[in-house]
């Protein structure tokens, strides 16, 4: 699944296609992926101009100057492709500018969706609401995880996957984060002290950032919306190596647990 740092590097894969341009032409091709498409987004999308495009969590955002804000979300294998030379079957919204350049949202298992909502009220739109601080932020700091995680005896890894203590943090990169930090995945959340847990953010931020300069993990569908793949999976310490060794020589374990798979190193992780 694309996770933030993927969803960052589509909006800026995307940016100089669309930011300050008209759009021509909107074509939702179906009625639905995971959700339904607005009925009103083609009416409401032509002819309007993009004024900015960001991320929210793993949300992808494009706002226009009527004062709507297209929102997508990349599912499990959605990505966008710039100037298709063909439409496939899978590409289920297309955009053209008035510069001629085409945009044609791609997910063949469509767990993806768009949406539409008021730039002035974006906070207010339901699946932002709850959400904690975003990761590469000022606000995520190793006091709020504290004060977050106080009392919680939910392993530490459970914890960074809950989008309402950080947004946006996905299986791979909390991973990678715990073993740059040091701190074991089963280790209880409440009992880690300030000074690990800002070791964990500091970590968080680094790989996320990595992660982004390396243009994501190229992992089963993603590609950039340039049909680029992302190198960072060559540099996972971790992820997806089990019983391979770590850096310190020590084979690296996995285990499954509500369908996600944990890697982690038992020497440098111990506590």
């Amino acid at each position: 699944m694309p996770e933030l740092p993927e969803v960052e590097t589509t909006v800026r894969g995307l940016t100089p296609v669309l930011l300050g341009q008209r759009l021509a032409s909107v074509e939702p091709r179906r009625a639905d992926l995971r959700k339904a498409i607005p009925v009103d987004l083609r009416q409401r999308l032509t002819g309007a101009t993009v004024t900015a495009l960001g991320r929210r969590a793993k949300y992808g955002t494009i706002a226009t100057d009527r004062g709507d804000t297209l929102i997508f979300h990349l599912g499990m294998s959605g990505r966008w492709r710039v100037d298709p030379v063909e439409v496939e079957p899978h590409d289920h919204l297309l955009i053209e500018t008035d510069a001629g350049r085409r945009l044609a949202l791609n997910d063949p298992r469509r767990f993806g969706f768009v949406d539409l909502w008021s730039t002035a009220d974006l906070t207010a739109y339901p699946p932002f609401m709850a959400m904690g601080p975003e990761p590469l932020g000022a606000a995520l700091t190793g006091g709020h995880l504290r004060a977050a995680l106080a009392g919680r005896r939910a392993p530490i890894k459970a914890m960074l996957l809950d989008q309402r203590i950080v947004a946006g943090l996905g299986n791979i990169y909390v991973c990678e984060a715990l073993h740059r930090a040091r701190i074991a995945p089963g280790r209880q959340a409440g009992r880690i002290g300030l000074p690990r847990l800002e070791r964990l953010v500091d970590a968080i931020k680094a790989v996320l950032l990595d992660a982004i300069a390396a243009g994501g993990s190229s992992l089963r569908d993603f590609a950039h919306p340039d049909g680029a793949l992302g190198y960072f999976s060559k540099q996972f310490l971790v992820y997806g190596r089990e019983d391979q060794d770590c850096a310190c020589g020590v084979p690296v374990r996995r285990r499954t647990e509500g369908g996600r798979s944990t890697f982690w190193c038992p020497a440098c992780q111990r506590g």
